[in-house]
């Protein structure tokens, strides 16, 4: 008997003492936005890419579909076909909403205007994001220039007048810009865009070459999603299959 009272008073002192707590919601902070980004692909479609139409539409139509797959932040995408004329495809789609290129879109013809392509391009990016409030603005832009033949053809922009873009935007906007180039010098062309030698690639102009162009661009973009820059190993495998095959 006594056991059981001094049980009860044991409880009913346990209760005065530490009442019975309420249920709390736990509110957990939001997982932070990722930052949204642009993916401008400068491309060049020129008669010196003929053979290599399918590749390119195939590569390029792999990027965006494994992008597409990642859900880390939202992507815009920005498309430009040059040869000796400037197409813009798209501009500032969203990547769900860019649909497969086809032929019908990407075929080659004429001469290479590469520097009013880049130069074009840059302007109308800035412009577009000039429009925008902070909140609105790719926090992060990252350019990727395709171009197998030398510069014969521009009326507009000028190499100085391209470096100085170029080097504007990185050094303002931390844009990244990425450089691939066949049957031409491509480091030293990429440099005197204000490129530097760790963002130029020089590849083979085939079907392998084209392939590895857009593996390796692919595994660049998905860096910069994840840590706002690009691994300076991302042309590694490029510049093996040249080394390995030749230019």
């Amino acid at each position: 008997m006594k056991k059981i009272f001094n049980l009860c008073f044991f409880l009913l002192v346990s209760l005065v003492i530490f009442p019975a707590s309420k249920t709390k919601k736990v509110t957990f902070g939001k997982k932070a936005d990722p930052k949204k980004m642009e993916l401008v692909f400068i491309l060049d479609r020129s008669g010196s890419m003929g053979g290599l139409e399918s590749d390119t539409i195939g590569g390029f139509n792999s990027v965006l579909e494994k992008q597409r797959k990642d859900k880390n932040g939202q992507v815009n995408v920005t498309t430009v076909l040059f040869d000796n004329e400037y197409e813009l495809l798209h501009s500032k789609i969203p990547i769900q909403q860019v649909k497969p290129l086809t032929e019908k879109e990407y075929f080659v013809r004429g001469s290479t205007a590469l520097l009013d392509a880049i130069g074009k391009t840059i302007s109308q990016v800035k412009a577009e994001q000039n429009k925008l409030n902070s909140k609105e603005r790719s926090e992060k832009i990252l350019f990727v220039i395709i171009t197998d033949g030398m510069e014969n053809a521009s009326k507009e922009y000028t190499v100085n007048a391209v470096k100085k873009l170029i080097s504007e935007q990185k050094e303002k906007e931390n844009w990244e810009f990425l450089f691939l180039g066949a049957n031409i010098d491509a480091i030293k062309t990429a440099e005197s865009f204000g490129i530097e030698k760790s963002r130029a690639a020089q590849y083979k102009s085939d079907s392998i070459g084209t392939q590895l162009n857009y593996d390796s661009i692919n595994n660049a973009v998905e860096e910069f999603r994840l840590n706002n820059k690009v691994n300076d190993s991302w042309k590694d495998k490029i510049e093996e299959d040249v080394k390995k095959r030749g230019k």
